[in-house]
């Protein structure tokens, strides 16, 4: 763990573990997630889980398509949109 700026930053490690430990992280509030883009640049975005914080214009409507496991939908909190990202492009993790 690293400390930089008042913020705490995890390392990700890409197993079953640590997908359910984010999981559980972003349906409890908001986290930040640092994780490398399809184009290969660096992206950190502070997102959530938590339905007390998505706008409810926002909310997801269930469409019955089943969802990827090997990645994961979030609401990216400063741009107010959903996006993903691959659990295996996570690079570390941290407090916003």
């Amino acid at each position: 763990m690293v400390e930089i700026e008042s913020r705490l930053f995890v390392s990700f490690v890409d197993n079953d573990e640590q997908r359910s430990w984010l999981r559980s992280l972003l349906g409890a509030g908001n986290i930040g997630v640092v994780f490398t883009k399809k184009d290969g640049t660096e992206r950190q975005m502070v997102c959530t889980l938590n339905s007390e914080m998505i706008p409810q214009d926002a909310t997801p409507k269930n469409s019955g398509r089943a969802q990827p496991t090997d990645a994961i939908a979030v609401f990216d909190l400063e741009k107010g949109e959903w996006r993903s990202f691959r659990f295996d492009s996570i690079k570390s993790v941290f407090t916003p």
